[in-house]
């Protein structure tokens, strides 16, 4: 059953969410869906929506760092040097509604 924060999380996050190319459907958003790697949402979206969770569901922010989830990638001179892969932790739906139920940023 879906509680009324967890609702209010998923509307929060819908927008960002976008459809299916040739599909007019909604992507489903449960809590373990991912914001980068599920909904291929980019550096500047995932900041605009993080701000916008803090305001509405007044999240002490904590240790949160946009840098943990979208590091900076190396820079590269060699156009045909791949940079290896960076690993970055989940960043998931269900972050944002454990920690708003919460009332602070509960992942390092």
């Amino acid at each position: 059953m879906v509680n009324n924060i967890e609702q209010r999380v998923y509307e929060l996050v819908r927008p960002y969410a976008g459809t299916y190319l040739f599909n007019i459907k909604k992507v489903a958003l449960t809590p373990e869906t991912d914001l980068d790697t599920d909904l291929s949402i980019d550096e500047l979206e995932v900041e605009d929506l993080m701000n916008d969770f803090f305001e509405k569901f007044k999240v002490e922010r904590g240790n949160y760092k946009l840098e943990t989830y979208y590091p900076t990638k190396p820079f590269s001179w060699n156009p045909l040097k791949k940079a290896p892969p960076i690993p970055v932790p989940d960043f998931t739906i269900g972050m944002l509604i454990e920690s708003a139920k919460a009332g602070r940023w509960l992942y390092d």
